[in-house]
């Protein structure tokens, strides 16, 4: 059984959780570095940073990074509870579309996003409020 914890405790361990991820970034051309850390609804946290390439299309980005992670771990059947993302420029870093597509099919709309900053947690938006009208295959995909 997972154990339950407060959003506020979730928000801090998940921020904390992205802030160590970003260093581990590769970005020598943005300089752009990109922690993400997800939670599992067992508990488990999966850590990912964005790794640049001289060819853009080729960079994944942190939020993928993870979930790919914890698919590669889990297994598909892994439930997703929630998403922290931060970055080292201390801005709020929202996810980018292919990201929210991704984080959409493998998490569903009440997903939660936590946007965080080098201080601390920013904003906290679910998937259905970043990508309205999804798009999905299967027609009995819960659509926002």
């Amino acid at each position: 059984m997972a154990k339950r914890h407060s959003n506020g405790e979730v928000r801090a361990r998940l921020t904390a959780a992205a802030k160590r991820a970003m260093k581990n970034a590769h970005a020598p051309y943005s300089k752009f570095k990109v922690g993400a850390a997800l939670l599992t609804t067992t508990d488990k946290i999966f850590l990912g940073c964005n790794v640049e390439n001289a060819s853009y299309g080729m960079t994944n980005c942190a939020e993928r990074t993870a979930i790919f992670t914890a698919v590669a771990e889990l297994g598909p059947k892994m439930e997703i509870r929630a998403i922290a993302v931060a970055n080292n420029q201390n801005a709020p870093c929202s996810p980018c579309g292919a990201c929210r597509q991704v984080m959409m099919e493998l998490g569903g709309p009440d997903l939660i996003i936590i946007q965080a900053n080098l201080r601390g947690a920013v904003a906290q938006f679910t998937m259905a409020a970043l990508l309205p009208g999804a798009f999905a295959l299967d027609p009995n995909t819960p659509r926002p």
